[in-house]
């Protein structure tokens, strides 16, 4: 097969596309032809070998798949060659207490496709059967591949995590990012209020069209002085964070008493501060969140399939130009997802 693989650490020349030899599948696995592949921040930091990052090399990147099934190993049942899916990026034993009880993102054996195992850079991918999610007619490839990872992940964060309600207020970063037009949707999906931060006014009139209630900023404003003044000085109940260093303080100057803040990643540094009277002392909640259960993609799912939640495009590449999606990804200019098509 034709793949996108890195045989060293570095920029987005590193990215060789190349043949490639094609996954091994076994009992209760599932060859996927992949058509479509989302690209997410973990490949920047595979493809760079940030925060001394393990992989075996030569590696294939991508964890958000979308496709048709190639072939099916001995013992899978109900899914035939050519039906239309789209992958659960978490990997996970199976077998242990968290599994069982649909938390498998607590599994201490937990991988995402693409990060210690070959991933969806190439036109073939095997995983487990229990990862397929068969597409309804009318789906199209390229944004079922762009909705797994970012729905999930803020599905978990604001549903599991924050426990949103409709009475909430959620100040959403960088609202132009895989996460942060998710979290945008699911909020008002559960008719919360939202004020998103973006980079430009074109990234705010965008978020305003996602559903933000208000939009600010974050490069040109003072965004603790916006939200301030749009919540009467009260600050919001939540607040979903995946940048880190760069935002870190005023996200926490954002949060009202009895606020939670929901962090699921650092992009700009992993490095941040904290005064702990003011956490006690307005009785905050720092919260931590990575990926999610099997059972809340499905349930996003629905939603994504009903109409109701759409993942955003800004730009797809053919996969034979993987170090371009990941130039332009670094960039900072996207808003929304970037896909290789297959």
């Amino acid at each position: 097969m034709k793949a996108v693989r890195f045989h060293r650490h570095g920029g987005p020349e590193v990215l060789v596309y190349e043949d490639a030899p094609d996954p091994v599948f076994g009992p209760g696995d599932v060859l996927v032809r992949v058509r479509a592949c989302a690209l997410n921040h973990l490949d920047l930091w595979q493809r760079r070998g940030l925060d001394r990052v393990t992989i075996p090399f030569p590696h294939i990147s991508g964890a958000d798949v979308a496709g048709e099934v190639a072939a099916v190993g001995s013992g899978v049942t109900g899914l035939e060659p050519g039906a239309r899916v789209m992958l659960q990026p978490g990997l996970s034993c199976g077998r242990c207490v968290w599994c069982l009880s649909g938390m498998d993102n607590r599994c201490a054996d937990y991988d995402v496709l693409g990060y210690q195992s070959p991933g969806g850079y190439a036109e073939l991918t095997a995983v487990p059967a229990a990862n397929l999610i068969r597409l309804p007619d009318g789906v199209e490839l390229v944004a079922a591949a762009a909705f797994p990872l970012a729905f999930l992940t803020a599905w978990h964060m604001l549903i599991t995590r924050a426990g949103l309600t409709e009475r909430d207020t959620v100040l959403v970063v960088a609202a132009g990012s895989g996460v942060g037009q998710a979290a945008v949707q699911i909020a008002k999906a559960f008719r919360a209020r939202v004020i998103a931060t973006a980079g430009g006014a074109d990234k705010l009139e965008r978020a305003r069209a996602l559903g933000a209630d208000e939009a600010v900023d974050h490069y040109q404003d003072d965004v603790v002085a916006r939200v301030r003044e749009w919540t009467g000085r009260r600050g919001v109940d939540v607040v979903i964070e995946h940048v880190g260093a760069a935002t870190w303080d005023r996200s926490v100057r954002c949060l009202a008493r009895g606020g939670r803040l929901v962090i699921c990643g650092a992009t700009s540094g992993h490095q941040a501060s904290l005064d702990l009277r003011h956490l006690f002392a307005r009785q905050q909640s720092v919260i931590g969140s990575y990926m999610g259960g099997k059972p809340e993609l499905l349930r996003a799912a629905d939603l994504f399939f009903a109409g109701a939640l759409r993942p955003v495009i800004d730009r797809t590449f053919p996969l034979s130009e993987a170090g371009r999606a990941h130039a332009h990804l670094e960039s900072s200019a996207q808003f929304g997802k970037v896909v290789l098509t297959v």
